[in-house]
């Protein structure tokens, strides 16, 4: 039995489509990747901050202090936020939510820049209007 444009058929010619993305969105898509990269970075450096705390890691060691400096880098100013009276849980408290903070920004800036920049069904813009 022999169907009209078999695709297995090699005499009938295929045809191939390809769908294009546009270079807006493969620019949002490439910023948001890049955000995304480096937020999770900085919350990784908190959590490995918080752990080396915890495992009572050489203060000397150079990469103890690597991480020290850079953790105090990026916790958005709340080094000293909450002050209880262990040194284990003031790190855990301020370091773990200034890492959550910088994954909450990740989250919220790539949504943003997905509304802002991809036009389509996909951005939806709600206004409220008083009757």
């Amino acid at each position: 039995m022999s169907y009209i444009n078999d695709p297995r058929d090699p005499q009938v010619p295929q045809e191939e489509i390809v769908e294009r993305t546009p270079a807006r969105i493969r620019v949002v898509r490439v910023v948001n990747a890049l955000i995304r990269a480096v937020c999770s970075v900085f919350a990784l450096v908190l959590v490995v901050h918080i752990l080396l705390v915890f495992g009572e890691a050489n203060a000397g060691n150079g990469f103890a202090q690597l991480i020290d400096q850079w953790s105090r880098g990026v916790s958005l100013g709340l080094r000293n936020l909450f002050t209880p009276e262990g040194a284990k849980l003031r790190t855990l408290l301020n370091d773990g939510l200034a890492a959550l903070l910088w994954l909450i920004i990740s989250g919220v800036l790539t949504d943003l820049i997905t509304r802002i920049g991809i036009p389509g069904p996909k951005r939806v813009w709600y206004r409220r209007t008083l009757s």
